[in-house]
């Protein structure tokens, strides 16, 4: 029998990334059904006490403001909850991301982002690449092609660390 996924709640952080209304209405193939996944994954991490951090895009095609270049209206940040900007595709790379995970103490992320094969794929690739763990909660990410979706869910994420849906991840909480 195999032992039910846990989360170390002193150790997690749930990284939200581009969660942005034009990313959402142009990249994620489902968008209602994303923004509803990662609302209802905030809704039980803040329930949980496992901070929440949001990742927006800044750079680019989105170096210029435009309303659209907001959070979308169905994942608000909490008040609070650190908003950090990026202006390259991952989080890491040009923001403080790694030093305040270390200052807090969280090894583990519980990743949400549009796209898959964008933030998603760029935050995993450097979070291995530092020792930190991951779960990618498969249906709280988008992607403009599903089936890449589907390969980077389902075969080369859990070749690093871990993919769940959002129901395992309440159940885990």
């Amino acid at each position: 029998m195999t032992q039910p996924f846990k989360i170390d709640r002193d150790k997690t952080l749930v990284l939200i990334m581009d969660f942005q209304q034009r990313i959402i209405n142009t990249v994620a193939s489902e968008p209602e059904n994303v923004v509803k996944q990662a609302s209802l994954v905030l809704q039980g991490a803040r329930s949980a006490g496992i901070p929440v951090i949001y990742v927006v895009h800044r750079g680019g095609p989105f170096a210029e403001y435009a309303p659209d270049v907001e959070l979308h209206e169905g994942v608000p940040p909490a008040p609070g909850e650190m908003v950090i900007t990026k202006i390259r595709p991952g989080p890491f790379s040009t923001t403080n991301l790694d030093v305040t995970l270390r200052e807090m103490g969280r090894d583990t992320l519980v990743v949400m982002g549009v796209a898959t094969s964008g933030c998603v794929l760029s935050c995993v690739r450097w979070a291995v690449d530092v020792n930190y763990k991951f779960v990618v909660v498969s249906d709280a990410c988008s992607d403009a092609d599903p089936e890449v979706h589907r390969v980077l869910t389902e075969k080369v994420y859990p070749r690093h660390g871990t993919v769940i849906n959002t129901k395992d991840f309440l159940n885990a909480i």
